[in-house]
């Protein structure tokens, strides 16, 4: 018997712990579209952290988003208990927890979910009466087929590894809208870069030769960049944007996330560190460059055919380190010529 004759698949209430960082959410998507196609008549339900509530909130296969309050009535603590509470008051049938933590577990025990699935990782394999035995194989591939596994490991119907990314009306209008103020030609690329990345600095590829890269581009298309990022993100946009002279926008901290996924989508190329907005571009099938130093370029890598990662390989990498403790030779030997160069590769039949 498998998991899916545990409960009527007509009358299910199914709650989805999403993962917890933009990149991790997006890469989930493949086994929420599963769980719709195992459950058709189901009612889906995602609990989700702030920050990677826009992953979820167009998708069709989820029929609502709860908040979890992290910073608010949910924060650890009697938080924890609180959110057990708003738990109780769905009468989940079962849960699928994307997120590995023992907290993920303790949620769904004291929140009465009758069928609790996950990894039995972290400690917390006595809170989940349908604990899953990790593939050792699993940890050594892509995270996509590692988040599958929990499906598989559950005996349900995986519906392939492609990444889904919903937009609104609204955000793709303010990007259409966006793009007229600022006065860009339709018949000219619209390129876009991400020097930033959560984590600390061992991901990024170096602000000067960001800054180079985008006075080449510039001069070639004759068209201004897009600098994207977050509210952290600014700073480090307005050096870009000053190194390059008059090169590039920086748009860092001035769009919700939704709005970003919508430009982003509006790219002709899209250059970036391992980031939440690298694994966007790969959703929305965008031609991609994305630099790889310090993460683990199998694990985290962008999941789409228009993508190519450029990397250097050295004995160090991956560290999986967030400061590199030395010379950050990974991305030290990543030129702005390599980087070029693959950029002309992507751009092929506008250079």
């Amino acid at each position: 018997m498998g998991f899916i004759d545990l409960i009527d698949s007509g009358r299910a209430k199914i709650m989805i712990r999403a993962a917890n960082w933009v990149g991790d959410a997006i890469m989930t998507t493949p086994v929420i579209r599963a769980v719709r196609k195992n459950y058709p008549a189901a009612v889906i339900i995602v609990l989700a952290k702030p920050w990677v509530i826009p992953v979820y909130e167009n998708n069709p296969y989820i029929d609502k988003i709860l908040l979890y309050d992290n910073s608010g009535r949910h924060k650890k603590g009697f938080g924890t208990l609180a959110l057990a509470k708003d738990l109780r008051t769905y009468r989940f049938d079962l849960t699928i927890l994307m997120q590995n933590a023992f907290e993920a577990g303790l949620i769904a025990f004291l929140g009465g979910i009758k069928e609790r699935i996950g990894y039995n990782t972290d400690g917390r394999g006595f809170l989940l009466n349908r604990g899953i035995k990790l593939n050792p194989d699993l940890k050594k591939g892509h995270l996509i087929d590692y988040y599958i596994g929990i499906l598989k490991g559950a005996h349900l119907e995986d519906d392939g590894r492609n990444l889904d990314l919903f937009l609104c009306k609204s955000d793709r209008k303010f990007a259409n809208r966006f793009l007229e103020l600022k006065k860009f030609d339709s018949s000219q690329p619209v390129i876009g870069i991400n020097p930033g990345a959560t984590g600390g600095t061992a991901k990024r590829w170096f602000p000067e030769r960001y800054a180079e890269v985008c006075k080449n581009l510039a001069q070639k298309f004759k068209v201004k960049i897009f600098i994207f990022g977050g509210p952290a993100d600014i700073e480090l946009g307005e050096y870009i944007a000053g190194l390059s002279r008059g090169c590039c926008i920086n748009i860092a901290g001035k769009t919700s996330l939704g709005q970003a996924f919508a430009l982003i989508e509006k790219c002709s190329l899209f250059i970036t560190n391992d980031s939440g907005l690298m694994h966007a571009a790969a959703a929305l099938n965008i031609n991609q460059l994305a630099v790889i130093g310090s993460t683990d370029y199998i694990a985290t890598a962008p999941s789409n055919k228009n993508s190519i990662m450029v990397r250097a390989k050295v004995p160090c990498s991956p560290c999986l380190k967030d400061i590199c403790p030395t010379n950050h030779k990974c991305m030290d030997k990543i030129s702005v010529d390599m980087v070029m160069e693959t950029c002309k590769s992507l751009l092929k039949d506008s250079w």
